[in-house]
């Protein structure tokens, strides 16, 4: 059995060069390329191999890239360190794959199949690609919040800022309406869209419209002024001052 490996991560493919060696002996090594176009050439001017090893990562793109440029005949094991949906994608594809770092049983469970089932590639590029991004987050489009002896539903349109106090959690609006909302901080932080919203300190977490001033603090700190609040004490560390700028910049 001939072998290619695509794969730019030099560690990695000694690895799995070494594994196949090891579990595999007889097999043949025939190629060990790290780019697209060094893949893409190879397989053009060599006769196809009986089985390819192929990262999805690769130095000069994606390695997708290169199906889409050369016919493959060959079945194809894909090397991954992406997650479940990458998984399924190749499993909906009547592929196989290896998730890094290579378990050796893993390894041989796939080079087995493989060999048993002969199997041809069946690269439906399209839906491999679509599967393989990352899955789009829904952030919350309205906070439950009690007003009284009331519940209503407050868009995030209109929130302001997020803030503690006293370990309560309040939704503050653009209207200055001030609303007690049964989750935490962290919570809150982790349903709304990050483009939109900023954790300034363990007490706020604020709409980019909402903040008024950034001044300059002692000790390479941030100070902020947000809209209908009174607290003058509103601090962004050190640590996070180019994670705010940079957050602003966008």
């Amino acid at each position: 059995m001939n072998i290619l490996i695509i794969e730019d991560e030099k560690p990695a493919a000694n690895r799995l060069i070494r594994m196949l060696g090891e579990y595999f002996p007889s097999a043949t090594l025939i190629g060990d390329l790290d780019t697209v176009s060094r893949a893409v050439r190879w397989l053009e001017e060599n006769p196809a191999p009986e089985l390819i090893f192929c990262d999805i990562q690769l130095a000069d793109g994606i390695s997708f890239e290169i199906f889409e440029k050369v016919k493959v005949s060959s079945p194809v094991i894909f090397t991954t360190a992406y997650d479940q949906y990458a998984i399924q994608a190749f499993q909906v594809n009547a592929m196989d794959y290896l998730l890094k770092p290579i378990d050796p049983k893993d390894l041989e469970r796939a080079v087995e199949k493989f060999r048993s089932q002969n199997l041809s590639p069946n690269l439906d590029l399209a839906v491999i690609k679509s599967l393989l991004q990352p899955k789009e987050k829904l952030y919350k489009s309205r906070f439950l919040v009690k007003f009284g002896e009331k519940i209503q539903s407050i868009p995030v349109e209109e929130a302001a800022f997020f803030f503690s106090e006293e370990r309560v959690t309040f939704l503050q609006t653009f209207s200055g309406k001030k609303y007690v909302l049964d989750s935490t901080l962290e919570q809150v932080e982790s349903q709304v869209d990050p483009e939109t919203f900023f954790r300034l300190n363990r007490k706020y977490i604020s709409h980019i419209d909402a903040i008024e001033e950034v001044l300059t603090y002692s000790n390479s700190r941030l100070k902020i002024k947000l809209i209908h609040s009174a607290d003058s004490d509103i601090l962004v560390s050190r640590e996070k001052v180019a994670e705010l700028k940079a957050w602003m910049d966008r």
